[in-house]
């Protein structure tokens, strides 16, 4: 599987993210490692905030937003962070 590839399939849900991490730590490629660092960072966040009533949920469209943008620069090759997405690459360093 191809940089690209596993930086997609790492957007597909978190049983994804699970299997482009496992491929990724077999042949490590910093930008895919850029993008499962991004979008783990996004489900967490996701998760999160669908516990809070109302404000949550209209929170999670936002980062819906931000997760569809992230899925669109995976997708035209490019490691661009979106916002917040630096603090996901500092505090996520290790994948």
């Amino acid at each position: 599987m191809d940089a690209r590839a596993k930086a997609i399939v790492a957007h597909i849900t978190i049983i994804g993210w699970i299997v482009a991490l496992i491929v990724n730590s077999n042949q490590r490629d910093e930008f895919s490692s850029f993008f499962i660092r991004q979008t783990l960072g996004l489900h967490l966040i996701f998760f999160a905030l669908r516990l809070v009533p109302v404000v949550g949920w209209i929170l999670c469209i936002v980062v819906f937003a931000f997760w569809l943008l992230s899925l669109i620069y995976a997708i035209q090759g490019e490691a661009k962070t979106i916002p917040f997405g630096e603090y996901f690459q500092d505090w996520f360093r290790a994948l």
